[in-house]
């Protein structure tokens, strides 16, 4: 097949989406497919009379890795010769038009709240993943608690808070700050008291202006990935200091991660269950990681779902996979089965 790999991007887990990309274009490549690795914000400036011959060329990937700290985006937006302020790059949808399917490896708002979604479906261009509906529902941290609610499954108690509604209203302490529709847990904060708070409220403020929230759940953590509505192994997260944040996230060594997770059976039906439920209640599509929290009574708590996640080397489900036997090309090459099934 000619894929196109949809990386990059301008949010803030762009290192992350070009993580992901360039190891799925290197193991779709492996397994035979002609592929271009294409940044959905810088393009490909040159523009081609025949667009498919990019297929043909090969060209080398750069290795990449995640750092510590968020990218500097300004800095990126800065590098660009396109002088508009459209999120897609020169001649993305040329190429991606001359290809049978994009993969999506996009992360955070540019590639996961829909917006590029809806713009491929109305282009006719088939992309792997969740639709643009399900794709925004998910995104939206209040939208899906809301749902979640409707629906009986369990979720931390919270609230949605604005820059302008001073004095500040919360659900005690301790308590979660995070942006509402934010990523890979880019501007979150665990606080203990009134001060910090509106510290970290003045943080998350920075990423959006609607910020959720929670109380704090101290306990376990899993996740669970869907792939065409089936569960997969659950996993259990360990940070080794702190919380599963940027940091703890993407450096190797800083997180144990444990699949299939040690806990019996019967609590493993039950959290496959739940996640399959919370995937159909925000309209997922193809595949998706549902996380959750279980505290010392054994009471879970569904914190969210993420409809594009992601695919570097310390993320979680190429870890399920492998635990089913499959090895990351062969999940890849599944991704895109599911996904061309929309438009068969």
């Amino acid at each position: 097949m000619k894929i196109v790999v949809l990386c990059g991007g301008v949010s803030t887990e762009r290192d992350v989406s070009i993580t992901s990309g360039t190891m799925v274009a290197k193991a779709l490549r492996e397994r035979g497919h002609q592929v271009v690795l294409l940044d959905s914000f810088l393009g490909c400036p040159e523009k081609y009379e025949k667009p498919g011959e990019l297929f043909e060329r090969e060209l080398p990937f750069a290795p990449v890795r995640v750092g510590e700290e968020e990218p500097d985006l300004a800095k990126i937006k800065a590098s660009r010769c396109q002088p508009n302020d459209s999120i897609l790059g020169d001649n993305v949808f040329e190429i991606c038009r001359a290809a049978d399917i994009t993969f999506f490896a996009l992360h955070g708002e540019d590639g996961e709240n829909g917006t590029l979604q809806a713009a491929f479906d109305v282009a006719g261009i088939p992309y792997t993943g969740c639709g643009c509906l399900g794709s925004a529902i998910a995104m939206n941290k209040e939208v899906s608690k809301k749902l979640f609610l409707q629906a009986g499954i369990g979720t931390p108690a919270g609230i949605t808070v604005h820059p302008d509604e001073k004095p500040y209203a919360d659900v005690g302490f301790p308590c979660v700050v995070k942006p509402c529709s934010g990523g890979s847990s880019v501007g979150t904060s665990i606080v203990q008291t009134r001060e910090e708070y509106e510290v970290a409220l003045e943080l998350a403020f920075k990423y959006e202006t609607a910020v959720l929230v929670e109380q704090y759940i101290k306990g376990r953590e899993f996740t669970v990935g869907i792939m065409d509505g089936k569960a997969m192994p659950v996993v259990e997260i360990i940070p080794n200091a702190g919380f599963y944040d940027y940091k703890n996230k993407y450096q190797a060594g800083l997180t144990t991660e444990i699949c299939p997770a040690p806990i019996d059976k019967d609590l493993t039906e039950r959290m496959q269950r739940l996640a399959e439920k919370a995937d159909r209640e925000l309209m997922g599509e193809v595949y998706s990681r549902v996380d959750f929290l279980m505290d010392d009574k054994g009471v879970l708590y569904c914190l969210e779902a993420n409809t594009l996640p992601g695919m570097t080397p310390t993320s979680l489900v190429p870890q399920m996979a492998q635990a089913e036997g499959k090895s990351f090309g062969e999940l890849c090459e599944e991704i895109i089965a599911v996904s061309m099934k929309k438009y068969q």
